[in-house]
Order: structure tokens, then sequence, then C-alpha cells
């Protein structure tokens, strides 16, 4: 497969602005891949590659770069590149290759790999799942226990138990929503901090359906829509306002530390 062949393959994945995609010709130890957002142009060490699915995976991992990119004006101020909506966006972004054709899952379709997703998901994530919710259970009976003898459950939960109170507030909110155990303990704390029932519900269907964190925290379990491009100037606008905010935060905070330092040198004068 080429570099033309291989964008065309893209572009059927997302409708998004133009973008170009290279290919090196070198072998690279640091990464498969790179984006640069602002030529958007998707770059591909191809020696590293041992063949064409090596090849679609990694452009696919840039190409959701180039996805976010435009959705946030073309311009990275940050070196934080891998965010929750990243993320979402790639996941999705594999679904679809998979669904079309263009990309074949290794771990749905090698033997081995099946057998041992399936005992880890049966022996290991549902068992600690439920695990988890007979602990919501009776950590909840602790509580109505604490409340019915006047006593702190916080005390209770900090020294007698010996765990995180945000710990323990998942879990009392697992056993409020009655959460299943179904779909691990990881998944069962993501739900389990939606207010919204209805929220709730599709985030459980989402994930008995097979989609990732990310796309269920951020919402992204839809595919990948059209993107309207940002102007780069509005986002560098939106982030000089940011930025003189946090000045101004910091400038007061700096008036506050300057007069607690004089008053302490005036105490040591008196």
């Amino acid at each position: 497969m080429n570099q033309d062949q291989l964008a065309d393959r893209l572009r059927t994945l997302a409708d998004v602005p133009p973008f170009t995609l290279v290919f090196s010709g070198k072998k690279s130890k640091k990464v498969d891949g790179l984006y640069k957002p602002l030529e958007r142009e998707i770059l591909i060490h191809n020696k590293n590659m041992s063949g064409d699915s090596d090849l679609i995976y990694t452009a696919i991992h840039e190409f959701a770069h180039h996805i976010v990119s435009c959705q946030n004006g073309n311009v990275s101020l940050s070196n934080r590149c891998h965010t929750a909506q990243f993320w979402a966006t790639f996941h999705q972004l594999l679904k679809k290759a998979e669904e079309t054709g263009i990309y074949s899952n290794p771990f749905r379709s090698d033997k081995t790999f099946i057998e041992l997703t399936k005992q880890i998901k049966e022996n290991f994530l549902q068992k600690n799942g439920a695990i988890m919710k007979d602990f919501a259970k009776v950590l909840n009976e602790a509580r109505n226990m604490c409340i019915e003898r006047h006593l702190s459950f916080d005390d209770y939960v900090d020294r007698e138990l010996g765990i995180e109170k945000t710990t323990a507030n998942t879990l009392l909110r697992i056993e409020k929503y009655d959460v299943t155990p179904e779909i691990g303990y990881d998944n069962m704390k993501t739900v389990a901090g939606m207010k919204d029932d209805r929220r709730r519900e599709e985030a459980v269907h989402a994930f008995m359906e097979g989609e990732s964190a990310p796309s269920v925290k951020t919402g992204i379990i839809k595919p990948v829509p059209k993107v309207e491009q940002v102007s780069p100037v509005s986002h560098l606008e939106a982030e000089r306002l940011k930025i003189q905010k946090a000045i101004e935060s910091l400038q007061k905070k700096l008036q506050v530390v300057d007069k607690m330092i004089e008053n302490e040198k005036n105490k040591i004068k008196e």
C-alpha cells in the first residue's frame, strides 16, 4: 500500500479538512508516526511497519490527531495531546475501520487472544466487579449503622477501614444506583459518577456493547462527525483570555502573600 492509497482510506472514515500523508522511507526508534498540526501533515515511518495492518493502525492514530487538532483550531499550545477527546476519537475511527473492512482487529481474529480475553473478563473483571458490588452493599450497612448510633461514618472509613473517602463514596453510589458488575469495577465507577439516570443507562449499554471508557466518558459513542474548522485566530484569542485570567489570579495571590510577609516583618520589629 502506498501513501496515497492509505490517505484515501483514511478519508472514508471521517469528513475532515484536507491533510497530507507522507511516508518518511525511514525507521525510527522513537515513534511510528507523528502529526504536524500547523502543516496538517501525517508522517509515517513506514520502515517501522511489518505490513499493511501496522500502516493502517498507525495512520488512524495520527488521523485522530488531525481531527482533534481541527476541532480545536489547528493550534497546539500544550504537549498533552493524548487527551480523553483524542482516545475517544481514535477508538471510534478504529471501530468504523473494522466495520468497513479497512482494518482487522488482531485481538478479535486471533483465537488465543479471544480465549484469553474471555478468561480475563469472566474470571477477573466481572468477578472483581461482583466483589466490589457486595462490598458496596456492606459498606452501606455500615453507614446506616453509623447514622443510627450518631457516629461519624467518615471516621469509621478513615480509621477503622483505612480506605479513602472517595473510594467509600464511589462504592455507596454503586450501591445506590445498583450498577451491574458485568462491566467491571473501573467502568462501574465511571457509571456511578453520572447523576442523570438516562445517561447512566446509556453508559452501561455502551460498555456492554464494547465501547471504550474514553468514548463513554466524553460522550463520543457515535461515528466521528464532520469536522467544522475553527479559526486559529479565535482559538489563540481564547487561549490568550485564559492566560490573562490566570495571571490576574496569580497577581491577587501574590498581593496577599506580600501583605502576609509585611505583617510578619512588622511583628518581628515590635
